[in-house]
């Protein structure tokens, strides 16, 4: 049983490394399941900007492409990469395509579940949101109605960060 989101990993999206949130000790993550054919889309620009922001202060979003509600996400992963790019400039790191909800979802987010509970930590739509603070612990979620850009949201990542 996984002690804390260190024990978890990704591939990149590029699909040449993979993403260890291990190399993340000491930072703030904000994991987020992405798509790019979803009414939330648009957040990807609010997720850029926090990275952009607060990155220096140790915050790392990680994109989660993922095809589970509506096939809002139906591409391979160099379409994916270059519509996030050319769109919205990410600079972010982001995984492979993974399943976040259901039996075979990535184990990271059975985790999550059991960590925060069904509401919190398992994405039921595209853009949910899952911080982990500095010393890998879940310490909240949160539904894809919160915008990136919302003085709450902004308000516990500065928490997570101690800002």
């Amino acid at each position: 049983m996984a002690v804390n989101a260190y024990d978890f990993s990704f591939t990149s999206i590029d699909g040449e490394s993979q993403i260890n949130l291990s190399d993340y000790k000491g930072k703030t993550l904000l994991v987020v399941n992405t798509a790019s054919l979803c009414g939330f889309t648009y957040q990807y620009a609010g997720l850029q900007s926090l990275y952009d922001n607060y990155g220096d202060e140790g915050l790392v979003v990680l994109g989660i492409p993922a095809n589970d509600f509506s096939k809002q996400e139906p591409g391979q992963e160099d379409e994916i990469k270059e519509f996030c790019e050319t769109n919205f400039n990410i600079t972010f790191p982001m995984t492979q395509k993974e399943v976040v909800n259901g039996e075979n979802s990535h184990p990271f987010f059975d985790w999550t579940r059991d960590e925060l509970g069904w509401l919190a930590g398992v994405p039921r739509w595209n853009f949910h949101k899952i911080i982990i603070d500095k010393n890998g612990n879940a310490v909240s979620g949160h539904t894809p109605l919160t915008k990136p850009s919302s003085k709450k949201f902004i308000k516990v990542i500065e928490k997570a960060l101690k800002i």
